[in-house]
């Protein structure tokens, strides 16, 4: 079975970077396309991010305006969503996922695995 861990979120002042690591075990990392999305208080749960079996395509949300940065490294079995500028809304429950769907992992309907999230707050 396999399981997503991820780590990093915390409390941040508005403008702030963090990082966001997950760690995938009981399965091999190559073999599934990885992502973020995340859930403010209220409102229902959003994509972030997603990234190919080897690096590509990546693909972020409107939102993200070049802030994100999404990486994998397959031989540590570690994703990677490096957050720069961060505002108040970015204050949410941020969720790693995989899955194998050759859609990737854009949309909740093609993600096999979730992590239990990390909270990111995000203080003015």
């Amino acid at each position: 079975q396999v399981q997503l861990v991820e780590s990093g979120g915390r409390l941040v002042q508005t403008g702030g970077s963090l990082r966001l690591l997950c760690e995938v075990s009981g399965g091999t990392l190559s073999s599934y396309h990885m992502g973020w999305f995340r859930q403010a208080p209220g409102k229902e749960r959003e994509f972030v991010s997603s990234i190919g079996l080897n690096g590509g395509p990546i693909y972020y949300a409107s939102f993200v305006k070049g802030r994100f940065n999404l990486s994998r490294d397959n031989a540590k079995n570690t994703v990677y969503l490096q957050m720069h500028a961060l505002q108040p809304e970015d204050t949410a429950v941020y969720y790693c996922v995989a899955g194998r769907s050759p859609y990737g992992v854009t949309s909740p309907n093609t993600v096999d695995y979730w992590g239990q999230g990390t909270q990111v707050t995000v203080s003015s």
